[in-house]
């Protein structure tokens, strides 16, 4: 049976992150819950009941507040450590990022701009860096480089009668 803890005191601003992390939509799954079991706990609810109601065991709402009690809101965040380690050197990383920051006609490419799947396209097949779409994404933007879906706008007219109402161009 997992030990029953408390939340401790905490303070207006930890309690305004918490509250801030437990309504984003764009913080991470993870901490989003994490925040939101800390809450619940120090509102005075159960651990069994949180843990049912997340799909987790009674361990886990144990943990996170325990962590949460020892290191306050950065208890609450991934440790480093954790995960696959990088497997590309720094010369293959500053290669991908010069070739992303360099205009593709200099390379003889027909094209203007890169877009992420060109740049992986051209990077596994003529610099031999076998690199996937979502890691070359996470590396450009560790190093402070973003990269936006293409958008089309141009789509069928939901009005058949659309030439004719619009006039001569």
């Amino acid at each position: 049976m997992p030990r029953i803890i408390a939340v401790r005191e905490m303070s207006k601003e930890e309690r305004e992150q918490l509250e801030s992390w437990s309504r984003s939509r764009r913080a991470e799954k993870r901490l989003v819950e994490r925040a939101a079991i800390v809450l619940r706990r120090a509102a005075g609810e159960k651990s069994v009941k949180i843990a049912q109601e997340l799909g987790l065991e009674t361990d886990s709402i144990t943990r996170w507040v325990k962590r949460f009690n020892e290191s306050g809101l950065d208890g609450l965040k991934d440790r480093e450590g954790r995960g696959r380690k990088p497997n590309y050197s720094e010369a293959e990383r500053g290669q991908m990022l010069l070739i992303a920051q360099t205009k593709p006609e200099q390379f003889g490419l027909a094209f203007g701009y890169w877009s992420l799947n060109r740049l992986r396209n051209y990077l596994n097949d003529a610099s031999g860096l076998g690199v996937s779409r979502a890691q070359l994404a996470r590396i450009l933007e560790a190093e402070g480089l973003r990269w936006y879906q293409e958008k089309s706008y141009f789509t069928e007219r939901p009005d058949p009668a659309f030439v004719e109402k619009r006039g001569p161009s």
